[in-house]
Protein backbone atom coordinates (compact mmCIF):
# COMPACT_ATOMS: atom_id res chain seq x y z
CA UNK A 1 0.00 0.00 0.00
CA UNK A 2 1.49 3.40 -1.08
CA UNK A 3 1.27 6.05 1.06
CA UNK A 4 0.45 9.73 -0.09
CA UNK A 5 1.02 12.61 1.99
CA UNK A 6 0.19 16.57 0.75
CA UNK A 7 2.02 19.33 1.44
CA UNK A 8 1.02 21.84 3.73
CA UNK A 9 -0.69 25.12 2.49
CA UNK A 10 1.67 27.59 2.55
CA UNK A 11 0.13 30.52 4.67
CA UNK A 12 -1.50 33.60 2.98
CA UNK A 13 0.43 36.48 1.60
CA UNK A 14 0.68 39.27 4.48
CA UNK A 15 1.89 42.36 2.35
CA UNK A 16 4.23 44.81 4.86
CA UNK A 17 2.88 47.65 6.61
CA UNK A 18 3.17 50.78 4.51
CA UNK A 19 6.54 52.56 5.09
CA UNK A 20 4.07 55.87 3.75
CA UNK A 21 3.61 58.55 6.48
CA UNK A 22 -0.08 58.06 7.51
CA UNK A 23 -2.73 60.98 5.83
CA UNK A 24 -5.99 62.35 5.59
CA UNK A 25 -7.32 63.72 1.99
CA UNK A 26 -9.40 66.92 3.11
CA UNK A 27 -12.33 67.73 1.44
CA UNK A 28 -11.91 71.06 0.05
CA UNK A 29 -14.47 73.99 0.26
CA UNK A 30 -14.81 76.01 -2.99
CA UNK A 31 -13.39 79.11 -1.73
CA UNK A 32 -10.02 77.08 -0.74
CA UNK A 33 -7.64 78.30 -3.96
CA UNK A 34 -8.47 82.11 -3.37
CA UNK A 35 -7.95 81.05 0.00
CA UNK A 36 -4.25 79.70 -0.90
CA UNK A 37 -4.30 82.92 -3.65
CA UNK A 38 -4.42 85.36 -0.13
CA UNK A 39 -1.64 83.38 1.85
CA UNK A 40 0.72 83.27 -1.15
CA UNK A 41 0.75 87.21 -1.70
CA UNK A 42 1.79 87.74 2.22
CA UNK A 43 4.60 85.04 1.96
CA UNK A 44 5.46 87.15 -1.58
CA UNK A 45 5.32 90.73 0.24
CA UNK A 46 7.46 89.19 3.39
CA UNK A 47 10.09 88.19 1.30
CA UNK A 48 10.10 89.99 -2.23
CA UNK A 49 13.35 89.88 -3.08
CA UNK A 50 14.13 86.07 -3.08
CA UNK A 51 10.40 85.76 -4.95
CA UNK A 52 11.69 88.38 -7.57
CA UNK A 53 14.58 86.22 -8.62
CA UNK A 54 12.33 83.59 -9.38
CA UNK A 55 10.25 85.24 -10.43
CA UNK A 56 12.99 86.51 -13.19
CA UNK A 57 13.43 82.55 -13.87
CA UNK A 58 9.99 82.25 -14.75
CA UNK A 59 10.12 85.52 -16.99
CA UNK A 60 12.83 83.95 -19.22
CA UNK A 61 11.06 80.70 -19.67
CA UNK A 62 8.64 82.92 -21.04
CA UNK A 63 10.77 84.90 -23.10
CA UNK A 64 12.71 81.53 -24.34
CA UNK A 65 8.67 79.91 -25.17
CA UNK A 66 8.37 83.11 -27.12
CA UNK A 67 11.60 82.88 -29.79
CA UNK A 68 10.49 78.99 -30.19
CA UNK A 69 7.17 80.16 -31.33
CA UNK A 70 8.56 82.56 -33.33
CA UNK A 71 11.03 80.35 -35.11
CA UNK A 72 10.11 76.69 -35.01
CA UNK A 73 6.08 76.81 -33.92
CA UNK A 74 5.66 73.03 -34.41
CA UNK A 75 8.09 72.44 -31.35
CA UNK A 76 5.69 75.23 -29.27
CA UNK A 77 3.93 72.84 -27.33
CA UNK A 78 7.26 70.50 -26.33
CA UNK A 79 8.76 73.59 -25.05
CA UNK A 80 5.20 74.35 -23.23
CA UNK A 81 5.11 71.08 -21.15
CA UNK A 82 8.56 71.36 -20.48
CA UNK A 83 8.23 75.05 -18.97
CA UNK A 84 5.56 72.71 -17.06
CA UNK A 85 7.88 70.56 -15.92
CA UNK A 86 10.27 73.18 -15.38
CA UNK A 87 8.28 75.31 -13.50
CA UNK A 88 7.53 73.17 -10.49
CA UNK A 89 10.85 72.57 -9.86
CA UNK A 90 12.12 76.00 -10.08
CA UNK A 91 9.28 77.04 -7.14
CA UNK A 92 10.96 74.91 -4.88
CA UNK A 93 12.73 77.69 -3.37
CA UNK A 94 9.20 79.25 -3.16
CA UNK A 95 7.84 76.73 -1.26
CA UNK A 96 10.74 76.68 0.82
CA UNK A 97 10.17 80.15 1.86
CA UNK A 98 6.58 79.39 2.54
CA UNK A 99 7.23 76.64 4.84
CA UNK A 100 10.24 77.97 6.61
CA UNK A 101 7.82 81.10 7.05
CA UNK A 102 5.34 78.22 8.29
CA UNK A 103 7.20 76.99 10.79
CA UNK A 104 8.18 80.18 12.36
CA UNK A 105 11.96 80.19 10.56
CA UNK A 106 13.46 83.05 8.41
CA UNK A 107 14.01 82.33 5.03
CA UNK A 108 16.96 82.66 2.92
CA UNK A 109 17.88 83.13 -0.37
CA UNK A 110 20.74 80.18 -0.07
CA UNK A 111 18.61 77.93 1.59
CA UNK A 112 15.85 78.68 -1.42
CA UNK A 113 18.52 77.62 -4.30
CA UNK A 114 19.42 74.52 -2.37
CA UNK A 115 16.67 72.77 -0.54
CA UNK A 116 16.32 70.45 -3.24
CA UNK A 117 20.10 68.68 -2.42
CA UNK A 118 18.61 66.58 0.15
CA UNK A 119 15.89 64.98 -2.07
CA UNK A 120 17.32 64.42 -5.04
CA UNK A 121 16.42 60.73 -5.52
CA UNK A 122 12.91 61.42 -5.04
CA UNK A 123 12.76 64.20 -7.07
CA UNK A 124 14.77 62.84 -9.54
CA UNK A 125 12.78 60.08 -10.40
CA UNK A 126 9.75 62.19 -10.16
CA UNK A 127 11.42 64.27 -13.11
CA UNK A 128 11.75 61.40 -15.25
CA UNK A 129 8.31 60.28 -14.80
CA UNK A 130 7.21 64.05 -15.74
CA UNK A 131 10.18 63.99 -18.86
CA UNK A 132 8.60 60.70 -20.38
CA UNK A 133 4.72 62.59 -20.40
CA UNK A 134 6.71 65.86 -21.63
CA UNK A 135 8.49 63.62 -24.14
CA UNK A 136 5.13 61.74 -25.52
CA UNK A 137 3.39 65.20 -25.51
CA UNK A 138 5.82 67.05 -27.76
CA UNK A 139 5.35 63.69 -29.88
CA UNK A 140 1.88 63.96 -30.10
CA UNK A 141 1.68 67.75 -31.01
CA UNK A 142 3.62 67.18 -33.90
CA UNK A 143 1.51 64.19 -35.19
CA UNK A 144 -1.66 66.45 -34.65
CA UNK A 145 0.33 69.15 -36.50
CA UNK A 146 1.17 66.56 -39.43
CA UNK A 147 -2.23 65.42 -40.05
CA UNK A 148 -4.19 68.78 -40.41
CA UNK A 149 -0.80 70.23 -42.18
CA UNK A 150 0.14 68.03 -44.67
CA UNK A 151 1.97 70.24 -47.02
CA UNK A 152 4.69 70.78 -44.26
CA UNK A 153 5.25 72.35 -40.92
CA UNK A 154 3.60 75.43 -40.69
CA UNK A 155 5.45 79.11 -39.92
CA UNK A 156 3.81 80.68 -36.66
CA UNK A 157 1.72 82.93 -38.49
CA UNK A 158 0.31 80.07 -40.20
CA UNK A 159 -0.50 78.30 -36.70
CA UNK A 160 -1.89 81.46 -35.27
CA UNK A 161 -4.06 81.58 -38.56
CA UNK A 162 -5.14 77.87 -38.00
CA UNK A 163 -6.04 78.66 -34.19
CA UNK A 164 -8.66 81.59 -34.85
CA UNK A 165 -10.22 80.04 -38.49
CA UNK A 166 -13.45 78.47 -37.97
CA UNK A 167 -13.14 76.27 -40.69
CA UNK A 168 -9.95 75.04 -38.77
CA UNK A 169 -11.99 73.40 -35.88
CA UNK A 170 -11.02 70.29 -36.36
CA UNK A 171 -7.53 70.64 -35.87
CA UNK A 172 -8.46 73.28 -32.99
CA UNK A 173 -10.16 70.42 -30.96
CA UNK A 174 -7.90 67.85 -31.73
CA UNK A 175 -4.72 70.28 -30.58
CA UNK A 176 -6.72 71.40 -27.71
CA UNK A 177 -7.84 67.96 -26.39
CA UNK A 178 -4.53 66.19 -27.22
CA UNK A 179 -3.04 69.23 -24.79
CA UNK A 180 -5.60 69.27 -22.35
CA UNK A 181 -5.39 65.62 -21.43
CA UNK A 182 -0.88 65.84 -21.29
CA UNK A 183 -1.26 68.80 -19.06
CA UNK A 184 -4.16 67.65 -17.09
CA UNK A 185 -2.14 64.55 -16.21
CA UNK A 186 1.08 66.63 -15.53
CA UNK A 187 -0.99 68.60 -13.63
CA UNK A 188 -2.58 65.98 -11.47
CA UNK A 189 0.69 64.37 -10.33
CA UNK A 190 2.81 67.39 -9.85
CA UNK A 191 0.24 69.62 -8.07
CA UNK A 192 1.03 68.28 -4.11
CA UNK A 193 3.53 65.50 -5.29
CA UNK A 194 6.84 68.22 -4.89
CA UNK A 195 5.61 70.07 -2.20
CA UNK A 196 5.16 66.65 -0.94
CA UNK A 197 8.57 65.77 -1.35
CA UNK A 198 10.35 68.85 0.12
CA UNK A 199 7.86 68.98 3.54
CA UNK A 200 8.22 64.78 4.05
CA UNK A 201 11.03 63.52 2.17
CA UNK A 202 8.45 60.55 0.85
CA UNK A 203 9.19 58.67 -2.23
CA UNK A 204 8.53 59.87 -5.79
CA UNK A 205 5.74 57.08 -5.62
CA UNK A 206 4.40 58.14 -2.64
CA UNK A 207 3.97 61.52 -3.47
CA UNK A 208 2.91 61.26 -6.73
CA UNK A 209 -0.11 59.27 -5.61
CA UNK A 210 -1.04 61.14 -3.20
CA UNK A 211 -1.41 64.04 -5.27
CA UNK A 212 -3.58 61.73 -7.35
CA UNK A 213 -5.76 61.00 -4.75
CA UNK A 214 -5.94 65.10 -4.11
CA UNK A 215 -7.25 65.66 -7.47
CA UNK A 216 -9.75 62.86 -7.41
CA UNK A 217 -11.15 63.46 -4.29
CA UNK A 218 -11.40 67.16 -4.92
CA UNK A 219 -11.77 67.21 -8.80
CA UNK A 220 -13.85 70.08 -8.83
CA UNK A 221 -12.11 72.52 -6.48
CA UNK A 222 -8.69 71.45 -8.24
CA UNK A 223 -9.98 72.00 -11.48
CA UNK A 224 -11.03 75.56 -10.27
CA UNK A 225 -7.20 75.46 -8.80
CA UNK A 226 -6.03 74.67 -12.37
CA UNK A 227 -8.23 76.99 -14.33
CA UNK A 228 -7.14 79.68 -11.70
CA UNK A 229 -3.41 78.97 -12.80
CA UNK A 230 -3.72 79.33 -16.37
CA UNK A 231 -6.17 82.76 -16.29
CA UNK A 232 -2.77 84.41 -14.25
CA UNK A 233 -0.50 82.69 -16.21
CA UNK A 234 -2.21 84.03 -19.45
CA UNK A 235 -2.67 87.49 -18.06
CA UNK A 236 0.57 88.05 -17.12
CA UNK A 237 1.53 87.29 -20.63
CA UNK A 238 -0.45 89.96 -22.21
CA UNK A 239 1.61 92.93 -20.49
CA UNK A 240 4.38 94.09 -22.30
CA UNK A 241 6.92 91.45 -22.51
CA UNK A 242 5.36 89.19 -20.40
CA UNK A 243 6.54 91.07 -17.64
CA UNK A 244 3.19 90.47 -15.57
CA UNK A 245 5.62 86.95 -14.75
CA UNK A 246 7.70 88.46 -12.53
CA UNK A 247 4.55 88.76 -10.01
CA UNK A 248 2.27 85.88 -10.99
CA UNK A 249 5.46 83.38 -11.09
CA UNK A 250 6.51 83.75 -7.94
CA UNK A 251 2.46 84.62 -6.49
CA UNK A 252 1.39 81.04 -7.52
CA UNK A 253 4.54 79.01 -6.45
CA UNK A 254 3.93 80.69 -2.88
CA UNK A 255 0.18 79.57 -3.15
CA UNK A 256 1.06 76.20 -4.77
CA UNK A 257 3.06 75.11 -1.19
CA UNK A 258 -0.31 75.93 1.06
CA UNK A 259 -2.59 74.31 -1.80
CA UNK A 260 -0.77 70.75 -0.56
CA UNK A 261 -0.87 72.11 2.84
CA UNK A 262 -4.23 72.22 2.60
CA UNK A 263 -4.84 69.26 1.15
CA UNK A 264 -3.31 66.85 3.21
CA UNK A 265 -3.15 66.46 6.55
CA UNK A 266 -0.76 64.17 8.23
CA UNK A 267 -1.60 62.00 11.05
Amino acid sequence: MKLSFSEPTPPPYVPPPSEAPPKDIVTLPWAAPLHWLTLGWRDLRACPLISLFFGLTFWAMALILGAVFRNTPEYTMTMASGCLLVGPFLALGLYEVSRRREQGQTPSFSASVTCWNSHLRSMGMLVGVLMVLELLWGRASLVVIAVFFNTGMPSSVGVVQAVFNPDNWEFLLAYTVVGGVFAALVFAIAVVSIPMILDRDTDAITAAITSLEVVVNNTGVMLLWGALIVLLVAASLLLPWALGLLLVGPLLGHASWHAYRGSVRWL
